[in-house]
């Protein structure tokens, strides 16, 4: 780096002081979740908001019944029990059918604390897996709203229910940051009367557009002092749970939360096993950059996750994510695995075994499911078979060339299942073929002696489901799914126990969706590309100063509804906000907004 780079760097740090020290959360990788203490400060100045961006839900032109379930302060909450609510299906609600069911997350904070993950179950059935986010002296707030419509046989039922929050936080003398969180749900009547058994036949094929009759959670069973999910420790880990499911049963999709932390919270930047070892080193997560969910019926595989590299928004540098957050921070992402090929096998009444496990892991990982089945009410029992099972190996390529700490590391990884079974109902016989085909590679270069880390990773996770309907009617949904994540990392030592971490990151979650498998325009297409740029001044492990930019575009378009926001921020501060809503040729501009009326940095 040059010195005129040098220069620039500090002449920035001297115009955006960041006058707070913080200790640094000690990871093993060479990557690191940072905490920003703050110092005591004016209490009437107004919390800052963040926000993650993302497309608005679209509800009805109808005022929803709501029902706040839950109020509560997190304080000291780390090894406890989860928080409880009974839960009830509000009972001066005048409606018997909703079209869209909102469950809004409210929450603010003060002072110190690091990001905490945290989930929400109904009924062990999760509805949310989220972060938080830090907060500073003057205060934060944010809110998450997550369309949860396709839970409402769950949400619907007419008998009280156990709603469960964790959050593992931790205040004492240094991490003061209590968490006061709001959780209300929305139920948005339907505008017309819905037509039950017309929504089924249209939804044979996919179980992304309809509501599933029974939902089957597979996290743990109360009491925990701990969240529901599963915990995953090392790439041996394999979490097995029985289940049986009712004989009724003509199409089951699987729902898949994954969050990843401590040691492998930044697994896509983990190093080579050789690599340490040639260089005896101590405390540093290997394993390499490849990770795999996989979920297995009875002992085989039946599907997989790769999933999207989320940073958490104390991640790499936390200043990137205030007040944008990350892509998926504040809203993890699901995965879909389309069960219904082998339910020919598992319609015997008898209990089978769901199981789960990440190849390579490292400690930890988070990971439950949500098996979604749709009934055939006018029937006891379907019967079904399944017709063809193919698995690839896991094809891995990994090189590595290095002298020292110095080097380059190429991995590349295919992954390719298929199952086909039919299903025969009430509805007629159905034969449902289910694809995924994935690639993943990855290019990491460690140079300065081990101090600059260069990563370069795409995924490329693609699935199909192809429903062969009755009267040779077919019904087929796709969904092509890219992932790009890049960083540079840069640790530079300026002498006196002071040195510069330097970070750039960007983030990309595409994805195009198809409804018929023949059409050439996608139904719907999503284009989410943010980027940042920060610097930290480190001095004897303590944060002193920083400085970072963030910038996102966010664009999708569908038949129905196009949604886009070009956005920019630096230190707490929008820059440029530009949106634009239903396909309007007109935008609305907004430059210059602070979030915060103070200066940047000055908290």
């Amino acid at each position: 780096m040059s010195s005129s780079l040098f220069s620039f760097i500090f002449f920035l740090l001297f115009l955006n002081p960041f006058f707070t020290e913080a200790n640094l959360h000690r990871s093993k990788t060479l990557l690191k979740s940072s905490l920003i203490s703050q110092p005591d400060t004016n209490d009437t100045a107004p919390p800052t908001l963040f926000f993650e961006v993302t497309k608005p839900i679209i509800v009805p032109n109808t005022k929803p019944c709501s029902l706040t379930v839950l109020q509560h302060d997190f304080g000291f909450t780390y090894g406890k029990p989860p928080v409880f609510a009974d839960y009830s299906f509000p009972s001066d609600c005048p409606y018997q059918e909703f079209s869209k069911i909102v469950l809004e997350w409210n929450a603010t904070c003060k002072g110190t604390q690091f990001d905490r993950i945290f989930g929400v179950w109904l009924s062990g059935v999760e509805l949310l897996r989220s972060c938080t986010a830090e907060p500073r002296a003057t205060g934060i707030v944010w809110s998450v709203q997550k369309d949860i419509t396709r839970y409402s046989s769950l949400l619907l039922t007419n008998k009280t229910q156990t709603f469960a929050v964790y959050m593992g936080n931790l205040v004492d003398k240094t991490y003061t940051g209590v968490y006061h969180v709001n959780i209300t749900l929305y139920f948005y009547p339907a505008v017309g009367k819905m037509d039950l058994f017309k929504g089924k036949w249209e939804n044979l094929g996919s179980g992304v557009d309809s509501v599933a009759d029974l939902i089957i959670p597979f996290s743990r069973d109360l009491p925990l002092n701990d969240g529901l999910w599963y915990e995953i420790e090392d790439a041996t880990d394999v979490k097995v749970r029985e289940f049986e499911i009712p004989q009724n049963v003509y199409k089951a999709v699987l729902e898949v939360y994954v969050s990843f932390h401590e040691n492998d919270e930044f697994w896509y930047g983990n190093l080579p096993n050789d690599y340490i070892a040639a260089n005896n080193l101590t405390g540093v997560a290997g394993n390499g950059p490849f990770r795999e969910v996989v979920v297995s019926l009875d002992g085989e595989v039946v599907g997989a996750v790769w999933p999207f590299t989320v940073v958490y928004t104390g991640g790499i540098n936390p200043l990137l994510w205030r007040p944008i957050s990350a892509i998926g921070s504040f809203d993890l992402p699901t995965y879909d695995i389309e069960i219904t090929p082998f339910l020919g096998n598992i319609l015997d009444g008898k209990t089978h075994k769901l199981g789960f496990s990440v190849t390579n892991a490292l400690n930890v990982w988070y990971i439950d499911a949500n098996l979604h089945l749709w009934l055939d009410g006018k029937s006891e029992k379907t019967e079904g078979k399944l017709l063809q099972y193919n698995i690839v190996p896991l094809g891995v390529s990994s090189v590595s060339d290095f002298k020292g700490l110095n080097g380059t590391f190429v991995t590349n990884t295919t992954r390719f299942i298929s199952s086909t079974g039919w299903v025969k109902s009430t509805y007629g016989t159905v034969t449902t073929k289910f694809i995924q085909n994935l690639s993943y590679s990855n290019f990491m270069v460690m140079g300065k002696d081990g101090n600059l880390q260069i990563v370069n990773q795409t995924i490329h996770f693609d699935d199909i489901v192809h429903a062969k309907m009755p009267a040779s009617n077919f019904d087929s949904r796709k969904s092509f799914k890219k992932f790009l994540f890049h960083l540079y990392s840069d640790y530079l030592d300026q002498g006196s126990g002071t040195s510069l971490s330097v970070a750039n990151v960007t983030l990309g979650f595409n994805e195009k969706k198809y409804k018929d498998a023949d059409v050439s325009l996608p139904s719907s297409s999503l284009w989410n590309l943010q980027k940042g740029q920060g610097v930290m001044v480190v001095k004897n492990n303590l944060v002193v100063s920083g400085v970072a930019s963030t910038q996102q575009t966010y664009n999708y378009d569908s038949n129905k509804f196009c949604y886009s926001r070009n956005i920019s921020s630096s230190n707490y501060t929008i820059l440029h906000d530009e949106v634009k809503n239903a396909c309007n040729k007109r935008a609305k501009f907004h430059f210059g907004y602070g979030l915060s009326k103070l200066g940047p940095f000055l908290a």
